[in-house]
């Protein structure tokens, strides 16, 4: 058993990905094994043309069970996108999680194939048939999952004029000009008091 501040090196893998773990060897330890692992600065590409702004970093606990392995996961990245009000570009920081068992497709003691149990599906994630832990479907789909609804450039965004469009900054103002038709749709643009649009 590992504890937090004790490290492993990386398992290796046959392809080189830093998000695919070999766990031959951790399956044929028994159930109440740990292994703890820090993964840094790993380029992802998460679900839904999410675009992150840099590569993701993690903190990976490895619990052996009975039946397979519990992965638990701290991922650390920022994501891209535009501020709900203003349309300005924003970067929000985010933290995911991955708690998940994970289960193997082969009985390492016998080589068989393992049957799934009652109660399991092919949604259950596995193992592969080499015993590898293939995390990065799982830290995309994670990270998908913290994708802010309603980003803000700064928590007071003052939206936009609805008039001419333009960011109301301090001091914003504009003659009495004819309104451009584009933008004449902002006029019933509204924030309600808790900062929804409606």
């Amino acid at each position: 058993m590992t504890s937090a501040d004790s490290r492993r090196p990386h398992p290796v893998d046959r392809h080189g990905d830093p998000l695919t773990f070999a766990l031959s060897g951790f399956l044929a330890e028994p159930a109440g094994s740990v292994r703890d692992y820090s993964i840094e600065a790993v380029a992802v590409t998460p679900e839904d043309d999410l675009e992150l702004d840099g590569p993701v970093s993690a903190t990976v606990r490895l619990s052996r069970t009975n039946r397979g392995i519990v992965v638990d996961a701290t991922l650390r990245t920022s994501i891209r996108g535009e501020c709900s009000r203003c349309l300005r570009p924003v970067v929000t920081s985010v933290e995911g999680r991955i708690d998940e068992e994970v289960l193997p497709v082969i009985d390492i003691a016998s080589g068989q194939p393992v049957a799934l149990e009652e109660g399991e599906d092919l949604e259950t994630a596995r193992l592969t048939d080499h015993h590898e832990l293939e995390m990065r479907p799982l830290v995309e789909a994670a990270i998908s999952l913290e994708e802010p609804i309603a980003p803000l450039c700064e928590p007071d965004c003052p939206g936009l004029c609805a008039e001419c469009g333009e960011r109301l900054e301090k001091g914003h103002g504009h003659g009495d000009g004819p309104i451009d038709p584009r933008m004449e749709a902002l006029r019933a643009f509204r924030f309600d008091a808790d900062g929804e649009n409606r």
